[in-house]
């Protein structure tokens, strides 16, 4: 009868109860392993949060030091081959050529010496600048296109490598040049992380950081990175979008900015035109030279408020 119990009770744990009790502790146990798995995820996510912003704070930072940036970096950052010896003797010729006009159209002595040097100095710096700043538009312009296409390359099993090899063979310039770049850098012996930061060099944007940053902490922390560079594509387009839209906001202050910064030189000919010998002691008297001058200055101040008022930033 013992073992016939002891039989009924191995058998039939029913009778004790044993299984309700076992399905809680299963249950707990589940609910333990979920809220486990939950904290270590979230705690997960917060350490990889933190280390982009980390990395992003300062790349940021990196960039804002780098804020005036020299002539041999200008002319590297505006795609230019021309070498900074090369570039000053051709601004010293283009001062000395303006120098003698001015001279040939008999201004004083001295405003032409002045002119001269504001003229070699500022001329070829403002071009180098302009031809830098369409430079960056251009690559901005195809950056989310090249962005997507490692994304669809990252998605389809390609490692990263591979994906910019098809984005240096196919993009259009200076994206395809940049990223070629980045792969000659690499063949060299440098890791993804150093080879991506020639290209913040080359390109020192806000986007090419967003990129450049989430392209360094995949390499350090691992991660989805067709997901990661597919949201900073969205990134990238919205930018876009809000920078036209701003642009196309501002068009009229800049049109207004235009017109009144050219004002007194069209009044100042058609006054010419009308009676030559009305500005003739402008130009004639030392006291008129002062004050064409303070004008001068004047009119410089108000141009660069007006251009600093019509400039945004992101």
């Amino acid at each position: 009868m013992v073992a016939v119990g002891a039989a009924g009770f191995a058998l039939v744990p029913s009778a004790l109860g044993s299984n309700r009790r076992a399905a809680k502790r299963r249950a707990a146990f589940k609910v333990d392993r979920g809220t486990r798995l939950a904290a270590d995820n979230a705690r997960v996510r917060d350490q990889r949060r933190k280390s982009v912003q980390d990395a992003l704070k300062s790349q940021t930072d990196a960039l804002n030091e780098k804020k005036r940036v020299r002539l041999p970096q200008l002319l590297f950052q505006a795609g230019m081959t021309i070498k900074p010896a090369t570039f000053i003797r051709n601004s010293v010729i283009a001062g000395v050529l303006l120098f003698l006009l001015l001279v040939l159209v008999q201004v004083p002595f001295y405003f032409a010496a002045i002119f001269a040097v504001a003229g070699a100095y500022l001329g070829p710096r403002m071009y180098v600048s302009r031809k830098r700043r369409k430079y960056q538009d251009k690559f901005l312009d195809e950056l989310p296109n090249a962005v997507e296409a490692i994304v669809r390359g990252v998605k389809t099993g390609l490692p990263l490598n591979d994906s910019i090899r098809v984005v240096a063979k196919d993009a259009k310039e200076p994206v395809k040049s940049e990223f070629q770049r980045v792969l000659d850098q690499q063949a060299f012996g440098m890791s993804m992380t150093d080879a991506v930061q020639v290209l913040l060099e080359r390109v020192p944007l806000a986007e090419v950081n967003f990129f450049v940053v989430v392209i360094s902490v995949q390499q350090q922390a691992g991660g989805n990175l067709s997901e990661a560079l597919g949201n900073l594509a969205r990134v990238l387009r919205n930018r876009k979008k809000m920078k036209q839209k701003v642009k196309a906001m501002s068009s009229e202050a800049k049109a207004s900015a235009g017109i009144i910064g050219s004002l007194p030189f069209v009044v100042a000919t058609l006054v010419s035109v009308v009676s030559p010998s009305y500005l003739a002691p402008l130009f004639t008297t030392p006291l008129g030279n002062i004050w064409l001058g303070v004008a001068f200055v004047m009119l410089s101040f108000g141009v660069f408020v007006m251009n600093r008022m019509i400039r945004f930033d992101f």
